[in-house]
C-alpha cells in the first residue's frame, strides 16, 4: 500500500529520513523537505521503503546525470545540489566526532572527485535464461545491472566495461559468478579476475587472446598472470611504481594527490617519519623527497613494489620497507621513539592496536588518514586519552555522489 511521507533530512548513508508512527524510516532518492509517496519493501526491512514519486519537490533537488541512477547501486546522490550535498558530507564527519564527544575544527571538505574513478570492479553473473550480466550490484541487492558506460570513470578506463564482457563471456562456462578488478594505469588497463577457480589450459590461452585484442597492460586471474604486455605503473610522487595483480590504490588520481598533500603539509619538518599501512606508498615515497621514511603494510607485494621503486627513483631520502602484519605486531613505543612523526591509514576498521600503542608513544606528530570517519574517532579517542591534541581534520571527497567520505588528521604532543 503507498503511502505519503514528509522528508526530514537526508541521513548517513544518504537516504531521506522521515518519521512515521515514531519510528525513522529511510527512502532512497529522497530529500529534505521533499513529500514522496512510498511503498513498503519486500522481506524483513520494516523501516525502509521504496521511492514512487515525489509529490512536492525540494528546490535543491536536481536532475541526475546517469541513465542508470536510481538502479545500480554505485551512485546514492546525484539528485542534490553541490552546495548542500558538500555541507551534508563534511558534517558527517563534525557529527560523527561530536558523538565520541571529540572536539576539533573541521575544515572545509575537499573535492577529490578530479577526472574520476581510476579503480573499479565489475560482477560478472549469468542472469535468467542464461543471459550473461556484466556490470555493478543494483541498489540494495546482489542483482547486477550491466553497464555499457559509466560516466564517474576516469577516460583512463575508457575500454574496461568492453574489456570485462569480452574476459565474462568464455568464462561463463565454468559456472562460477566472477568479480573484475580493472586499474588504469600507465600502459592501459590492468585487469584481475577472480572467482573463477582453476581453469583448463585452453581457457587461458583464450583469455590471452582476449587480453592481446583489447590491448590490456596485464591480466591476470587470482594474481597469478595470463598475459603481459606493458608493466601496470603509476606515478606516485618522483618514482613510478609496478602494481602487483589487484593491488589497493586510491579511487582517484586527484583523491591520492589531495590527501598526501595533506599529509606532508601536516607532517611539517618531519625529518625521520614512519608511514604505516603504506601500501605500494602513495605517502612514503612522497614524503622521501625530504624525509627518510620507514614504512610497513602485511601486503608483501605492495611493500616489494614499494622498496623497488624507491630504489629505482633518484634524489629521495633512504626509504626501508617492510613487511608487517600491524593489526597482530604493531609497533611498540620503544619502536617509535626515533621518529619526529607517524602516518597510519588503515583499511576501514581502523587500527585500534596501533593506536594503542601511539597513544602510549611519544612520538610529536601523528598522522591519521581515515576512510570511515566511526573508526577513526575510536582510535583518535586513544590516541587523545593518550596526552595527543587534535590539531585540525579535513575531509575529503573522492567518492563524490556516495555517502563515504576520508579526512586526514593532525595530532601532537
Amino acid at each position: 500500500m503507498a503511502e505519503l511521507l514528509t522528508i526530514d533530512h537526508v541521513g548517513h548513508r544518504g537516504d531521506g529520513v522521515a518519521t512515521s508512527g515514531g519510528q525513522a524510516i529511510y527512502v532512497p532518492y529522497a530529500l529534505a523537505g521533499e513529500t514522496v509517496e512510498v511503498a513498503e519493501v519486500p522481506g524483513n526491512h520494516p523501516d525502509r521503503r521504496r521511492l514512487l514519486r515525489v509529490a512536492h519537490e525540494s528546490a535543491e533537488r536536481i536532475a541526475p546525470f546517469c541513465p542508470h541512477f536510481g538502479v545500480c547501486g554505485g551512485c546514492a546522490i546525484q539528485h542534490w545540489n553541490d552546495a548542500p550535498y558538500q555541507a551534508w558530507k563534511r558534517n558527517l564527519v563534525v557529527e560523527t566526532l561530536a558523538q565520541a564527544k571529540i572536539t576539533a575544527e573541521v575544515a572545509a571538505l575537499v573535492d577529490a572527485h578530479g577526472a574520476g574513478r581510476r579503480r573499479i570492479t565489475l560482477h560478472a553473473r549469468m542472469g535468467t535464461h542464461g543471459v550473461l550480466k556484466v556490470g555493478f550490484a543494483a541498489a540494495g541487492s546482489h542483482d547486477i545491472i550491466p553497464v555499457d558506460r559509466c560516466p564517474i570513470l576516469d577516460p583512463a578506463l575508457d575500454g574496461a566495461l568492453k574489456a570485462a564482457w569480452a574476459i565474462a563471456e568464455p568464462l561463463t562456462a565454468i559456472g562460477k559468478p566472477l568479480d573484475i578488478q580493472v586499474t588504469a594505469t600507465g600502459n592501459g588497463l590492468d585487469i584481475d579476475v577472480r572467482g573463477s577457480g582453476p581453469v583448463p589450459t585452453a581457457m587461458i590461452t583464450t583469455l590471452s587472446r582476449i587480453a592481446e585484442q583489447q590491448r590490456l597492460a596485464r591480466l591476470t586471474r587470482h594474481g597469478e598472470l595470463v598475459l603481459l604486455r606493458g608493466a601496470p605503473d603509476v606515478q606516485i610522487g618522483k618514482a613510478k611504481v609496478v602494481l602487483p595483480p589487484g593491488s589497493f590504490l586510491q579511487a582517484t588520481v586527484k583523491g591520492e594527490e589531495t590527501l598526501a598533500a595533506l599529509v606532508r603539509e601536516y607532517g611539517g619538518r618531519a625529518k625521520r617519519i614512519a608511514d604505516l599501512f603504506c601500501g605500494v606508498g602513495p605517502f612514503a615515497l612522497r614524503l622521501a623527497e625530504k624525509a627518510q621514511v620507514t614504512a610497513f603494510d602485511s601486503d608483501t607485494g605492495a611493500v616489494a613494489a614499494l622498496r623497488k621503486a624507491a630504489q629505482a627513483t633518484p634524489g629521495l631520502k633512504p626509504v626501508k620497507a617492510e613487511a608487517r602484519d600491524l593489526f597482530r605486531r604493531p609497533l611498540m613505543p620503544q619502536e617509535l621513539r626515533d621518529y619526529d612523526a607517524v602516518v597510519f591509514d588503515p583499511p576501514r576498521q581502523g587500527a585500534q592496536a596501533q593506536a594503542t600503542q601511539l597513544a602510549a608513544s611519544k612520538v610529536p606528530v601523528v598522522i591519521a588518514v581515515s576512510c570511515n570517519a566511526a573508526t577513526f574517532a575510536r582510535d583518535a579517542k586513544l590516541l587523545i586519552d593518550g596526552g595527543y591534541r587534535i590539531d585540525g581534520v579535513t575531509p575529503v571527497d573522492q567518492f563524490r555522489h556516495t555517502p563515504h567520505v576520508e579526512l586526514v588528521a593532525r595530532f601532537s604532543r
